[in-house]
């Protein structure tokens, strides 16, 4: 990210350009840039613009909380400075599961922000996380996240599967007082909750969502456009519960 107080020189900006193709894309990276002030936001993308005169298309994280202290006007302000997509990691719809994690928002919440992002014309891109309430709250996981796309259908929606590269313990702590605790969802549970998410996730018919299941961590890769693709979908996850389909073995997952 440009930093306010250390402007990028004009010849070290460029130099990117210079060395092959336009720069096209930037990512204002490492956190949630729209939890800075808007006045700095408008300040690195008129930034952006300056130095970089070839891109068209700035892009960020987001947490749906901070979308909250910025007014209608304020996005409408950053999208036309070249603000065009919110990767909101809004990872379930569940209130208890959120309130488990320790998320700091609720379904209500996150769908709030995306439609006030897109009602200031800006493409939201939204992650669910299979198998984050474990095997005891999985069917509430999955309803109520495809509660929360129904809300607020996003441009872009990607599922991945739960990973704990540095152990299961800070999640765990969230369902201790559950009898079963936290227990991490088997390679066919998780198929199990992705379609009966997949099953509740009847989009309006003029919805145009771009649905992804294909990073590392999860266990079957899926594609297609929705709703139009939906059926189908649904047969595919159904395959894979018959054991038609090989998933990917734990071994080869990866964050």
């Amino acid at each position: 990210m440009f930093q306010q107080n250390k402007p990028l020189p004009n010849s070290t900006a460029r130099g990117a350009e210079a060395c092959g193709e336009p720069v096209r894309r930037v990512f204002l990276a490492d956190g949630d840039a729209m939890g800075l002030a808007t006045r700095q936001l408008t300040a690195i993308l008129e930034r952006i613009r300056e130095v970089l005169p070839s891109v068209s298309r700035v892009s960020s994280y987001c947490l749906p909380r901070n979308v909250r202290g910025k007014s209608a006007e304020d996005l409408a302000a950053l999208r036309d400075l070249g603000l065009r997509t919110m990767y909101v990691g809004c990872e379930s719809g569940d209130d208890e599961v959120l309130r488990r994690i320790g998320k700091g928002e609720t379904q209500d919440s996150s769908a709030e922000a995306l439609l006030k992002l897109q009602a200031a014309g800006l493409k939201t891109s939204v992650m669910i996380l299979h198998g984050l309430g474990g095997t005891a709250l999985s069917e509430q996981h999955a309803r109520n996240s495809a509660a929360l796309i129904k809300a607020a259908p996003p441009t872009y929606l990607s599922t991945l599967v739960v990973s704990f590269p540095r152990g299961e313990e800070k999640v765990a702590a969230g369902f201790a007082d559950l009898p079963e605790g936290f227990e991490p969802l088997t390679d066919v549970e998780v198929v199990d909750e992705m379609h009966a998410f997949m099953s509740e996730l009847e989009l309006p018919p003029d919805a145009k969502t771009i649905f992804r299941s294909n990073h590392a961590s999860n266990y079957l890769n899926l594609e297609g456009n929705l709703p139009r693709d939906r059926p189908r979908l649904l047969a595919e996850l159904e395959q894979a519960q018959r054991g038609e389909v090989r998933l990917r073995p734990e071994w080869s997952r990866g964050l």
